[in-house]
């Protein structure tokens, strides 16, 4: 039997306000909650979103994170693409989260953008 993952979980402080951002990051919809520790976005089968709620504070960078691919992929011109991504990130931005780098490497036909959610966990836009 093949493994399937259903369940990417985010340890942090406000599940709540977190579960927000990434509902408003991904569309996602918030389909499970136990009280205002743990909540779930999304609904299977597909991939859902875990929020559990832990007392220590985020420490360390990341080892995973989400690409949020919004500009179309390489069969979209590199223009088209970083107009949809900036678009996408000021939107973000604006949900909360915060530009960490942008990644511009027009010779090899690439643009994305790292950001932080509002608990600063790594994502990527491109």
């Amino acid at each position: 039997m093949a493994l399937q993952t259903r369940m990417v979980t985010f340890d942090c402080a406000d599940p709540a306000s977190l579960a927000s951002f990434w509902a408003a990051a991904t569309g996602l919809r918030e389909s499970w909650r136990h009280e205002n520790d743990f909540l779930i976005l999304g609904e299977s089968p597909g991939l859902c979103l875990g929020f559990q709620q832990v007392p220590e504070p985020k420490t360390v960078k990341n080892r995973l994170h989400l690409d949020l691919s919004v500009s179309g992929g390489r069969a979209q011109p590199l223009p088209e693409r970083r107009a949809v991504i900036e678009a996408e990130v000021e939107r973000l931005v604006a949900a909360g989260a915060h530009v960490f780098r942008v990644l511009d490497d027009a010779p090899n036909d690439y643009f994305a953008v790292v950001m932080h959610d509002p608990e600063g966990n790594e994502f990527c836009v491109n």
